[in-house]
């Protein structure tokens, strides 16, 4: 209990709140690169969730490839990466990245898998075209399976954003690390714990967020999202 006191009286410090290394510097760098991450691996899987969930075509694929992504281990990829690009931002950006992928492909193609067949038969019976039946019909009823996976992935790439740090970009992977070389392990669970609040805030905001969208999926139609 006193590495606890002693890491919340390091958090409230008047010393770690202010300044270009205080934690909510650290804490605002670490969201900006889970949010980019996660961003990437959006504009990345997304597309190819949905093609492979309307078609079907590529799904074991899709599958086998995500599992095996998510085998990868992320301390090995930074290392590998920062050995290759050098220290900064770019090589963390990429695992983190690849971490992300996984997620948001499993939840685009489930999303898109998961409307109901007659929904779409109904949809492709009033002249849709079939990219009208996917942007207009599937898609938007897949989507809180869409946010479960980016929620997903989301989680994962801030837990491992600490990484970061590791090869020379900031977040507060640099006040985890620092402690653990100055054995100041108030420091490192104040870190720690920081990430923690930082996960917990981020899932209650997508919690929000999928209970609003579930209530309007469940209100669409064929006519509706024509």
């Amino acid at each position: 209990m006193n590495f606890v006191r002693e890491a919340l009286a390091w958090i409230v410090d008047p010393a770690n709140l202010t300044g270009s290394e205080s934690w909510p510097v650290h804490m605002a760098q670490h969201l900006g690169y889970s949010l980019l991450a996660v961003l990437i691996a959006s504009i990345i899987a997304i597309p190819i969730g949905y093609l492979v969930g309307h078609t079907g075509r590529g799904r074991n694929l899709a599958v086998g490839l995500s599992g095996g992504a998510r085998a990868l281990p992320s301390l090995g990829l930074v290392t590998l990466f920062g050995l290759w690009l050098g220290v900064g931002l770019t090589a963390p950006l990429i695992a983190l990245v690849l971490l992300a992928i996984p997620s948001v492909l499993a939840g685009a193609y489930a999303g898109v898998e998961s409307v109901n067949p007659v929904t779409v038969d109904a949809a492709r019976a009033q002249g849709m075209t079939e990219w009208q039946v996917l942007g207009q019909v599937e898609a938007p009823l897949g989507l809180p399976l869409l946010l479960g996976g980016v929620r997903s992935a989301m989680l994962q790439v801030v837990s491992t954003a600490t990484l970061a740090a590791y090869v020379g970009a900031g977040g507060l992977g640099r006040d985890l690390f620092l402690g653990l070389k100055t054995q100041d392990y108030p420091q490192m669970l104040a870190a720690s714990l920081l990430v923690l609040a930082l996960a917990v805030v981020l899932e209650v905001l997508f919690e929000l967020v999928e209970r609003v969208m579930e209530r309007r999926s469940s209100t669409l139609n064929p006519r509706e999202v024509q």
